[in-house]
């Protein structure tokens, strides 16, 4: 199963799904899905672009992590006005990023992602 493949079942099935990229630490995305309710805006061509402007912040919550002897970040949502981020650690290198619309289901698309896990592990 292509990593798009994997994307575009997450985005469709969790209900309120707006899109889903698989990002490296660098912050260049591996692969993307844009769904079709996604607002105008930087995101409506480029979901990777959440990757890259949140990245800094997960940077520093990786930090905190290993400060605080808590572990490795392993998933991390921001809620915002117009619509959420999941963001979920795939391996040390890679991460996972899913925007879902105000009335969207995040406990769904949480679920969707961890399930999705192996597969996108697989095919890195």
């Amino acid at each position: 199963m292509s990593f798009e493949t994997i994307l575009r079942e997450i985005v469709e099935d969790c209900g309120g799904g707006m899109g889903a990229a698989l990002m490296g630490s660098d912050g260049i995305a591996i692969a993307e899905f844009v769904g079709r309710r996604v607002p105008d805006g930087p995101l409506s061509e480029d979901i990777g672009v959440a990757g890259v402007e949140f990245s800094r912040i997960l940077e520093e919550m990786r930090k905190a992590a290993d400060a605080l002897g808590g572990g490795a970040v392993v998933e991390t949502v921001a809620v915002l006005a117009n619509f959420s981020l999941i963001f979920r650690s795939v391996d040390a290198e890679t991460f996972l990023v899913v925007v879902v619309a105000p009335d969207g289901n995040l406990g769904k698309a949480r679920y969707l992602m961890r399930r999705q896990l192996l597969a996108i592990r697989q095919e890195l």
